[in-house]
């Protein structure tokens, strides 16, 4: 018997595991795959994911991954005018000072490893069922590599198991919505022109509405790719592929691209978006990260968002423990905490991803970015700063790029 079982050992769930034994939980931490795995995604580790990581005392090990230091975050327009946030001056200096790029075979598998040194953990393990004690949960079944079928039993489940979450399929949570959904492609290249220490998201007229990132990823490797939502990507007459090609052989990035060859086939993955809010916990449950639909809807980032939730989960846990009560009203709290932390940013970054979908709008906007420096702060704030998230509902922010 568990405290709780936690289904999905990436970011969340490993992290939950982390902040569960540090709260005196007995967890059971259970993934279908076996690490190390690769893990389809930008592999930008955000200020909030150094936030956690610097909690549980190990940034100093991650600063040793091989992955690419970031300290600049390059937004380009469909005009290619550009303008760079840098993360250790102005109002970042405050929130967040240097970011990362791992790849997510590296990160997850160094997470995991940490979660498997202080809690039970079973890998390459299917969950197939949640089980009920009348209408409370109180364990899982599933099947090994082997095929053989096993149950494990605890008052709380956690989803923390991706964008196609099981644990939430069987809640009947589950709902592909095209227009709150996403789509992306990944693919790692060499010989990439122009790394060095910045992120960069370029809106340009290949995909648009959406972006193409350009992300240095250690050892020589650029991590490439683009983002749409599934609703437009429907009207497309090109596959993502062909549109990402289009966009490296263009006239702007076709330099940088000139002797670059790609390290394997582009990869697609879904990404649910935080732009609408979804039901996430229940009597004797909580859904984190992707399965909770947390992915920012203007910059795909995830990972973040995702450990952010699993430090709140594993609080709410603790309570409904200590009290023995696993009602949906006890983590409803959850749900409170979560959105009270990420709700402004989350709503920021949907009205800045319907401002992506003017060309005239982000020319203008990152224009005026480039040229002057209180507008790069407004935007930066937005990113990073609670009190900076209400300025698109600002008027001042509007006649400060009107008339910069």
């Amino acid at each position: 018997m568990y405290d709780l079982i936690i289904v999905g050992a990436g970011p969340a769930g490993a992290t939950a595991a982390l902040y569960a034994h540090r709260l005196g939980l007995k967890s059971l931490l259970l993934d279908k795959a076996v690490f190390p795995r690769d893990k389809t995604c930008g592999d930008a580790l955000s200020g909030k994911t150094v936030k956690v990581l610097r909690e549980l005392s190990l940034i100093k090990e991650v600063e040793e991954l091989d992955g690419s230091h970031i300290n600049r975050i390059t937004f380009g327009s469909p005009s290619h005018s550009q303008f760079d946030i840098k993360l250790d001056s102005g109002i970042n200096a405050k929130h967040i000072t240097k970011g990362y790029v791992i790849p997510r075979k590296i990160f997850d598998n160094f997470l995991f490893q940490k979660a498997k040194d202080i809690c039970d953990n079973r890998q390459g393990f299917k969950v197939r069922e949640i089980l009920f004690d009348g209408k409370q949960i109180n364990g899982i079944r599933g099947v090994d590599l082997d095929g053989n079928e096993e149950s494990f039993y605890a008052p709380i489940v956690m989803g923390c198991d991706g964008p196609n979450s099981i644990v939430a399929r069987k809640l009947a949570l589950y709902e592909m919505d095209m227009k709150n959904t996403g789509i992306a492609i990944r693919c790692y290249y060499e010989g990439v022109k122009g790394l060095t220490d910045q992120i960069e998201l370029h809106y340009v007229n290949e995909v648009k509405p959406g972006y193409f990132w350009l992300f240095p990823a250690g050892s020589d490797r650029a991590n490439i790719g683009l983002g749409l939502s599934k609703h437009d990507a429907k009207k497309e007459d090109r596959t993502l592929p062909e549109i990402l090609m289009q966009i490296t052989k263009s006239k702007y990035f076709r330099d940088r691209f000139a002797n670059a060859r790609p390290l394997e086939r582009p990869i697609g993955w879904n990404l649910p978006l935080g732009s609408i809010k979804r039901k996430n916990y229940g009597n004797g449950y909580m859904l984190l990260g992707d399965a909770a639909g947390l992915v920012d809807p203007f910059t795909g980032e995830g990972i973040g968002n995702a450990m952010v939730a699993a430090k709140y989960a594993t609080m709410i846990a603790q309570k409904a423990i200590r009290s023995g009560n696993f009602s949906s009203e006890v983590f409803q709290e959850y749900d409170y905490l979560l959105w009270e932390e990420l709700g402004g940013e989350l709503g920021t970054s949907t009205k800045l991803q319907k401002l992506a979908r003017s060309s005239f709008l982000l020319n203008f906007v990152i224009d005026r970015a480039q040229r002057n420096y209180d507008v790069q702060e407004i935007i930066s704030g937005m990113l990073s700063n609670q009190d900076a998230r209400g300025a698109l509902s600002n008027p001042m922010f509007y006649f400060k790029i009107l008339f910069s």
